[in-house]
């Protein structure tokens, strides 16, 4: 006899859950007895696990390098804004959490897609008259990794593809390649702040494109769309009939020269998926609680897409139920100059940053307008001992102890991403002893000749 745990109709968050016993029937078969079948041990892993590829483990895992025991390590690679204790989280968020723990309310199952008192808390935080939003248009999720894997098995099926931004975000393929669903690269340009190019986007789009994902802000590159340029993001998706998986997780970390526009408070048709979370703006990645909101003005979703969305969603049972049940008070109490500091010290941090590096021969940054990173180009030519990105970091790590991940990574080669969440001496330094690397190996025109004759 089997049994399974029901959650029957009852009132709040916290309905009851039944014990229901459900007999089994048909005929069982002995051990040993299976017609035809001769036991043997034969454990392989699964195809799904062999597919799965994450290009930033490919290529970090390989370099082998040790960095330079004189000099301390600084690590300008990992986009965790808690690793280097300078950006706490506010004193509310904590205490909101502190609070639930206390209370010994929210320590059973949730529903899996979260409380409907927490949706609610999303819904009414991103609501707007361009964009509305109520708790069914709410998924709650275990970190906003977990919301784009999910908008990314209800939209595509294997053999499908999916538009990708190029440099982008690593998990994007990693996700899509475990499923089955090719992956086609469209460009960002640095000559124009990273802006998409439309025209090599929809020169990609054939009749097996599921969705495009979008980034803004973006990681890698810190650049932030501007309206005009998600209304024509929106209009390629329309005339394409393309929904679109907006990874919003860094929205509103923007400076002030410029705004964060949500591309759903833009679109007058396109559904769009919209991914968010905790993490970046709150400051707290480890909590592993996201969201995805459900933009369907038109209906072109319809059930089809909600009910599927909570099929998938019934893989795992939700989220940490301690921060959601901290979640209503983190969105309505977190006052607003913790944002505006926060904001405030990565924009001086992506001002030094950018100076400095500017300044450097063979170097050329592009300037970031929000999130946590820039980009920075390796004039190649100029340092013509080294093959690629990936040996040019290296050699920085080997000789400055500085970790900067190569683009590589994020399939946009001679580059390489900056982290900028770190204290400012640590920039200063860092930046410093870039700029000592370049000048060792930087070769003008006639000596990058000179070595490439030799070679």
């Amino acid at each position: 006899m089997d049994s399974y745990l029901i959650q029957v109709n009852g009132r709040g968050d916290h309905a009851p859950m039944r014990d229901v016993h459900l007999k089994s029937t048909g005929n069982t078969i002995s051990p040993g007895k299976a017609k035809g079948r001769k036991p043997r041990w034969a454990v392989r892993a699964s195809e799904m696990s062999k597919k799965t590829f994450n290009p930033v483990r490919a290529i970090v895992d390989t370099m082998k390098v040790e960095p330079n025991p004189k000099k301390s390590m600084i690590s300008l690679s990992l986009g965790d804004p808690t690793v280097f204790g300078n950006l706490p989280t506010n004193d509310e968020v904590t205490r909101a959490v502190k609070e639930v723990l206390d209370s010994g309310r929210w320590n059973g199952y949730a529903p899996s897609v979260g409380y409907q008192s927490c949706r609610e808390a999303v819904a009414a935080y991103y609501n707007c008259p361009e964009a509305p939003l109520k708790a069914q248009d709410v998924i709650l999720t275990s970190g906003c990794s977990q919301a784009i894997e999910l908008a990314l098995a209800v939209l595509a099926n294997p053999g499908q593809n999916i538009l990708v931004p190029r440099p982008g975000f690593s998990l994007y393929k990693t996700l899509a390649l475990s499923m089955g669903i090719e992956v086609k690269l469209y460009n960002l340009l640095p000559e124009k702040a990273w802006e998409i190019d439309l025209e090599h986007l929809e020169s990609l789009v054939d009749e097996k494109t599921a969705c495009l994902i979008m980034n803004n802000p973006s990681n890698p590159c810190g650049s932030v769309f501007s309206k005009s340029h998600l209304q024509e993001i929106l209009a390629v998706a329309s005339r394409q009939c393309v929904p679109i998986l907006a990874d919003e997780i860094y929205g509103d970390m923007v400076f002030a020269d410029c705004k964060f526009e949500p591309i759903a408070t833009l679109s007058t048709n396109v559904p769009i998926l919209s991914c968010g979370g905790l993490a970046k703006r709150w400051l707290v990645p480890g909590w592993r609680m996201g969201w995805i909101l459900i933009h369907d003005r038109r209906d072109i979703f319809g059930n089809e897409i909600r009910d599927g969305l909570v099929r998938l969603s019934q893989r795992i049972l939700g989220p940490c139920t301690l921060v959601q049940g901290a979640l209503e008070r983190i969105l309505r109490r977190t006052p607003p100059e913790f944002y505006h500091n926060t904001l405030s010290i990565l924009k001086s941090n992506a001002d030094l940053c950018y100076a400095a590096l500017s300044a450097i021969p063979g170097l050329q940054p592009v300037r970031p307008s929000g999130a946590m990173y820039l980009m920075v180009e390796i004039e190649m030519e100029h340092f013509p001992e080294f093959e690629n990105d990936v040996e040019f970091t290296e050699r920085l790590i080997s000789e400055q102890s500085v970790f900067c991940l190569p683009a590589s990574c994020f399939e946009y080669p001679n580059f390489f991403r900056v982290v900028i969440t770190m204290p400012e001496e640590m920039i200063l330094e860092a930046c410093s002893r870039i700029q000592e690397f370049c000048e060792m190996h930087y070769q003008g025109a006639e000596g990058a000749q000179d070595l490439e004759c030799d070679k």
